[in-house]
């Protein structure tokens, strides 16, 4: 009985996080990060949050005392939205890393800015970002991610 019990514990697991695409939220702004995390999981997705774009890699497997062969990363996340102005690593700078690694470069990114910058907006999709979104963030901002959502989960 036992192992029964146990076998369909572990199916319900599974079922709860399987059909759940899953988003990693990058922002130095507490209040940003809860924004953004509630208006994700309004659209019934899974959130990790991270303060810094150092603990992002960190989490993605690209820190630096990490193998970047990390094979568990790879389905940690479908879709990374990052702020681009924070201490220590901005957004830009994320994004490379992310777009460098051969394992996670077609996990898409997404940046946010309070700040209508055109050369940045334009530097950051060169670089490979799916879109740029101005903060604070909507909740019709987040139906516009569901595309990239689904074609990832």
């Amino acid at each position: 009985m036992d192992a029964a019990s146990s076998s369909s514990a572990n199916d319900m697991m599974v079922m709860d996080y399987g059909d759940e695409p899953h988003v990693l939220a990058v922002d130095d702004n507490l209040i940003d990060r809860k924004l953004i995390e509630k208006l994700l999981k309004n659209f019934s997705c899974r959130v990790t949050t991270a303060e810094n774009g150092l603990r992002a890699l960190e989490y993605l497997g690209l820190g630096d005392n990490q193998q970047t062969s990390h094979k568990a990363s790879v389905s940690k996340v479908n879709l990374i939205i990052t702020d681009y102005c924070m201490p220590g690593m901005t957004g830009y700078e994320l994004l490379k890393r992310v777009k460098q690694s051969s394992i996670l470069k077609e996990v898409p990114v997404v940046i946010m800015s309070s700040e209508n910058i055109p050369t940045r907006i334009n530097k950051c999709l060169e670089e490979g970002a799916q879109m740029f979104m101005l903060k604070p963030l909507k909740q019709s901002d987040v139906k516009k991610l569901r595309c990239y959502l689904k074609h990832r989960s």
